[in-house]
């Protein structure tokens, strides 16, 4: 089983069951998992709000989870989704649209 760290909380990485691409990052306590796991939609556990939250919950732009993978240390998460519309809430596709270049960000096609 997933091991949670001293704060309850393991790391999620998003990622486009088909293509591959990383699309987000949050952190999910046990509560978010069990939430995930019985909706098939992804939840996580907001640390700014202290809250449990669905993903799209309010913009419709839902993560469906086909798969959970757990990394060898059971300390990290995979979730393999089909996003319905952008995983990033600036509208983005990705949340990681920008790449570290020259001691600055730059925004990457």
């Amino acid at each position: 089983m997933p091991r949670f760290d001293d704060r309850g909380l393991i790391g999620a990485i998003v990622q486009d069951g088909q293509s591959g691409e990383v699309l987000m990052f949050a952190f999910m306590n046990a509560e978010a998992l069990d939430a995930t796991v019985s909706t098939g939609l992804a939840h996580f556990w907001s640390r700014s709000r202290g809250k449990l939250w669905q993903k799209g919950e309010t913009s419709d732009n839902v993560l469906h989870v086909d798969a959970i993978l757990c990394d060898c240390d059971q300390d990290a998460l995979v979730l393999k989704v089909r996003a319905a519309g952008p995983a990033c809430h600036t509208g983005e596709r990705s949340c990681f649209y920008r790449q570290l270049d020259d001691g600055g960000l730059k925004r990457i096609a």
